[in-house]
């Protein structure tokens, strides 16, 4: 039992949260446009989702801890890795082969779903497979696709790819909808990365505050912040969404502040961890609300 919990540590359980979010903003929609939902294919999409988080968090771990970077990395509870493996390297192949069956699994799901439902699925399913195996050895050392890999695979094809399993195809709404997550995850990978940005270079990462510089990054995530609720405002005043979708504009708050701190406290770790914290609020609370209210206001 002990062995096992240790190696539970590199799928980074707390994290999983996101999934169940990105999930049901695709449940919302795909609410909005049939009227009906099958729950067992709801809690199939959703395991698959779980599945694929967990297999791209095992493999950043085991990359991490076999590139040596654990040990270089300033830790904060929202970035640096969980440090499960450095501690205890007796689990990390076991942990290695669990990320290998996650993902299995996320595949497999996917194959099934592509018989029932098309598979038309099929490019969107093989585009998140690629960016989970490729995402820590390729996709970190490439700036652009570092910054929006996150939002592509938690948004564009998580959102759509359940829209599509619970209705057989895609639909111009959940698209649209789509587009908060991708915002708000990919700030999310962005802003985890400040407090990395010394020892990622150690190992010839290349993310946005390592190429582009903190300020700039800093801009990107203001302006996907912005992107983020001007996509709920602009979706709902053309009808494409209900106007309960507005809900998610209830962390702006929140946000403020966060946008504020990536400019004051880019390089100093510890005034910007609670500010770490209250992103992680945001990214999960505003598209969760905004899917209330699209299945609400439907």
């Amino acid at each position: 039992m002990g062995k096992a919990k240790y190696i539970l540590g590199p799928t980074r359980p707390r994290f999983l949260f996101l999934n169940p979010v990105c999930v049901a903003v695709g449940v919302s929609t795909a609410a909005l446009v049939t009227g009906r939902l099958n729950i067992f294919h709801v809690f199939l999409a959703l395991a698959g989702a779980v599945a694929a988080h967990i297999s791209v968090n095992v493999f950043n771990e085991y990359t991490d801890y076999k590139s040596g970077l654990d040990e270089r990395t300033t830790r904060t509870p929202f970035s640096g890795g969980t440090g499960t493996l450095p501690a205890h390297p007796e689990v990390a192949n076991a942990a290695l082969i669990a990320g290998l069956v996650a993902f299995a699994l996320t595949g497999l799901i996917g194959i099934y779903f592509a018989f029932l439902r098309g598979f038309a699925i099929v490019p969107l399913g093989l585009l998140g497979l690629v960016v989970i195996a490729a995402y820590t050895p390729f996709i970190t050392r490439h700036p652009a696709i570092c910054l929006i890999a996150p939002g592509l695979g938690f948004g564009v094809l998580m959102v759509m790819g359940t829209h599509f399993v619970l209705t057989g195809g895609y639909s111009f709404p959940s698209f649209v909808a789509s587009l908060v997550p991708f915002f708000l995850v990919s700030n999310l990978l962005l802003i985890n990365q400040f407090p990395d940005v010394e020892a990622d270079k150690t190992v010839g990462r290349r993310t946005p505050p390592i190429i582009w510089g903190l300020h700039y990054a800093a801009v990107i995530y203001t302006t996907f912040l912005i992107l983020a609720y001007v996509t709920i405002i602009a979706a709902a005043a053309a009808g494409i969404l209900p106007a309960l979708s507005l809900l998610g504009l209830a962390t702006i708050p929140l946000a403020i502040p966060v946008a504020r701190s990536t400019f004051l406290y880019a390089k100093d770790v510890e005034k910007l961890k609670p500010y770490l914290g209250m992103n992680v609020i945001v990214v999960l609370v505003t598209p969760f609300l905004m899917a209330v209210g699209i299945f609400i206001g439907r």
